[in-house]
């Protein structure tokens, strides 16, 4: 029996420390994704396209609404990416969206590297 994995990682940039976590198990991701501790925020959900059909993966906010760009963005791609369901939870405290979207993006390129993605 093949038990949830867990990646983390993090980036110091702007004197601020953002962080990544992803628990990944056979049909589904949760990824959270904060500033300076891990901490829940705007949640979004994706879902990729079964295969064989066409369209792009869909998601909905579900809690929350600061960083719903960024809760949704990184879900659809993440969901695109490992083809599984997933949660994305953004907390930012001092940071913009704008501001901590390409921080967030590497750490995940980085997790997703790690777990052959």
């Amino acid at each position: 029996m093949e038990r949830t994995k867990i990646y983390k990682e993090e980036v110091l940039e702007q004197n601020k420390c953002f962080l990544a976590t992803l628990l990944e198990n056979s049909n589904s991701c949760i990824v959270l994704l904060s500033e300076n501790k891990d901490k829940l925020g705007t949640l979004a959900i994706a879902v990729p396209k079964p295969k064989g059909l066409l369209g792009s993966v869909s998601s909905s906010l579900l809690l929350g609404d600061k960083n719903a760009i960024s809760a949704r963005m990184f879900a659809e791609y993440i969901a695109a990416k490992k083809e599984k369901i997933v949660l994305v939870s953004v907390y930012l405290k001092k940071h913009s969206e704008t501001e901590a979207q390409s921080f967030f993006k590497e750490l995940i390129d980085k997790i997703l590297q790690k777990n052959g993605a």
